[in-house]
């Protein structure tokens, strides 16, 4: 008989690490599992113990490989529903297509929703995730979803450097709300970068709005990817007077050349979180600070489990 509020985590092959922090969080063991591939590339998996009426959480994030790991976690979805799972919870921290959730042009999918009618079809109950890209991705799900910020984490960190006269800096204009968001928690001003965007990773910074001048300021976003735009609004936010630029953002992806640009900008640090692991490069690290967000998985993980409010966790 299924003992009450019982859960088990289980871990794809995309943040081990982070899973590992959350299962320590919550003081219970990593469900065991096989991951394998096939000499051809396909994904071998299976359950490694009775999970028939538990409720499941399966730590799966985007990023690098991020078509390999969401074909992953759709395999483990199935496997746990087959196996009579009660509930199965999809915790990705970094939501893979999240930037094309609408039709910029004709002819091009909803790709942001397409993930989330897999996810649904492949038998998700519910899915966790993390400063989406845009809140709308909400409404592509028909079962629970919820955006959990890493704003408590960010904030937590920025007021440890002592910053004064601080400015909050948003990237563009769909940012602002983030911004404003952070601002409010900071007790500072807020700026905008005025940019457009001519085609994919391809940013043009255009000026300054707001009043930034012999300030520090932390530019906040959802992610960084190619780090094109992060790169730019620090020259243009230094050309612009203030007198140290740092960035703040949730999702590493940093592809391509993103941590040489880094490392070659004006920028003093970039602090992130652990949604995406740093894999090993031979670019030196140094403006790197990366925050841990597996406490507030855990408990938002307990507090799903427990039938508790998660809303609550960021009032």
């Amino acid at each position: 008989m299924k003992r009450e509020n019982t859960m088990k985590v289980f871990a794809g092959s995309s943040n081990p690490a982070l899973a590992q922090e959350i299962v320590r969080y919550l003081d219970i063991e990593l469900g065991k599992c096989v991951l394998e591939r096939f000499s051809d590339g396909e994904i071998h998996f299976y359950i490694d113990e009775n999970v028939r009426g538990e409720d499941i959480f399966i730590v799966q994030t985007g990023g690098e490989e991020a078509n390999f790991h969401l074909m992953e976690l759709f395999l483990m979805i199935d496997a746990f529903k087959r196996a009579s799972a009660e509930r199965i919870t999809a915790v990705i921290p970094y939501y893979s297509y999240a930037r094309q959730d609408w039709k910029d042009r004709p002819r091009v999918p909803i790709s942001a929703r397409l993930i989330a009618d897999l996810l649904e079809a492949a038998g998700a109950g519910r899915v966790l995730a993390m400063d989406l890209h845009s809140p709308q991705i909400q409404g592509f799900f028909s079962v629970p979803m919820d955006n959990l910020v890493a704003f408590p984490v960010l904030v937590k960190y920025i007021h440890s450097l002592g910053l004064k006269d601080l400015v909050i800096v948003s990237p563009d204009a769909g940012g602002v709300g983030r911004a404003r968001w952070f601002a409010k928690r900071l007790e500072s001003d807020l700026a905008i970068i005025d940019k457009r965007r001519p085609a994919p990773n391809v940013a043009k910074v255009f000026n300054v709005i707001g009043e930034v001048k012999e300030r520090d300021v932390i530019i906040v976003d959802d992610m960084v990817d190619t780090a094109g735009t992060l790169v730019q609004s620090a020259e243009a936010l230094r050309e612009s007077g203030a007198l140290r630029v740092f960035a703040a953002c949730t999702h590493p992806v940093l592809s391509g050349k993103a941590v040489e640009r880094i490392n070659n900008s004006n920028l003093e640090k970039l602090i992130v979180t652990n949604t995406i692991p740093l894999r090993s490069r031979s670019d030196s690290m140094e403006k790197f600070v990366v925050l841990s967000v597996a406490e507030l998985f855990g408990e938002a993980i307990l507090r799903i489990n427990r039938g508790l409010s998660v809303s609550s966790l960021f009032t």
